[in-house]
């Protein structure tokens, strides 16, 4: 049976909502597919209730008689009809990298698509919007050692290099978030934004140290612990034989006598990374891959225009007198 026909960029605009992600893992190319949901997230956010957030969060201004037509973005002119201005383009430039995980146990999935599709969809729809922004963006994809790593650049040609390297699959064994985490703490010496993108199933002590260096170094950090709705739920039918990807065990598991105990400690497991993330000024995000990417888009961009309120907050009180912090993320 042939493979469903991928919609048409222009049709995603103007439907009724996000798009199902099982209808958006049918389109094969990657590239394709954060095309669709950029466009999608667009058409989104400027009718209300959230028209007006991406001038905000990209530092537009309205344009006004007088200002020199050659800061015009033109793009944003295109898409929204509003004619703006983006203030200080050098400084909200961002280096982002992209830490996607391909560990075994990211091939898993119950809806059709792997966890790992899912993961490498949303690195190449962060991707794709922010090289569009003029945005440096690398990719490093993990599973216990760092396997491909691009760094981050704007220029002709990379994007699709990125592309091509989310489509991918896992091919590692067991999650270690240590060892890749201190590996890519030495390759980026300039500070950035990093997206690390991971079902996170690894002790949370054993990559919480790797994290805090990222931060104290300078480093913005956005976790997306990405998990199936089955691992949320233990919905996996009746009792049988599963094999464990990452130890190549077979278990017997009852989900309806092992449930309790399984989400009891799936909270708590979730609960710690939560913590810790917090704690280290680290946005945290659960994302179940049933969640549309636009959400999970709409979601990365609301903390960024968050982060960028605190740091002009704290700029303006540098300049009066007051205690400022400068701000991770920028280009170094």
């Amino acid at each position: 049976m042939p493979d469903a026909a991928p919609p048409h960029p222009e049709s995603t605009r103007r439907s009724a909502g996000p798009i199902d992600p099982v209808a958006l893992m049918r389109i094969k190319s990657m590239e394709l597919r954060a095309k669709v949901v950029v466009e999608g997230f667009w058409h989104g956010i400027h009718r209300s209730p959230y028209h007006g957030f991406s001038v905000e969060f990209t530092e537009y201004r309205q344009y006004s008689p007088g200002d020199d037509p050659r800061y015009i973005d033109w793009r944003v002119l295109a898409r929204s009809d509003r004619t703006v201005i983006k203030k200080f383009e050098d400084e909200t430039n961002v280096r982002c990298h992209m830490l996607v995980d391909h560990s075994a146990s990211m091939a898993y999935g119950s809806r059709g698509y792997t966890k790992a599709e899912y993961a490498g969809t949303l690195a190449a729809t962060l991707a794709w919007f922010l090289f569009g922004q003029g945005d440096a963006v690398g990719v490093t994809t993990f599973d216990d050692a760092v396997r491909d790593y691009i760094p981050a650049r704007n220029r002709p040609g990379h994007l699709r290099q990125i592309m091509l390297t989310l489509e991918g699959t896992p091919t590692g064994d067991a999650t270690d978030l240590a060892a890749p985490l201190k590996r890519i703490s030495e390759m980026l010496t300039k500070r950035g934004l990093l997206v690390l993108i991971s079902d996170l199933l690894a002790p949370v002590d054993a990559f919480e140290a790797h994290l805090a260096y990222l931060r104290a170094v300078g480093h913005e950090v956005v976790l997306f612990n990405v998990l199936d709705p089955a691992e949320l739920s233990l919905d996996i039918g009746d009792a049988s034989l599963i094999r464990d990807m990452e130890s190549g065990r077979d278990l017997y598991v009852d989900p309806d006598l092992a449930r309790k105990q399984y989400q009891q400690k799936l909270n708590e497991h979730l609960e710690r990374a939560a913590t810790a993330c917090g704690n280290l000024g680290i946005d945290y995000h659960l994302l179940p891959t049933d969640r549309p990417l636009e959400l999970a888009l709409f979601d990365f961009f609301t903390d960024r225009m968050r982060r960028g309120r605190e740091v002009r907050r704290a700029g303006s009180a540098t300049a009066h007198g007051g205690a400022g912090v400068s701000g991770a993320g920028r280009s170094a």
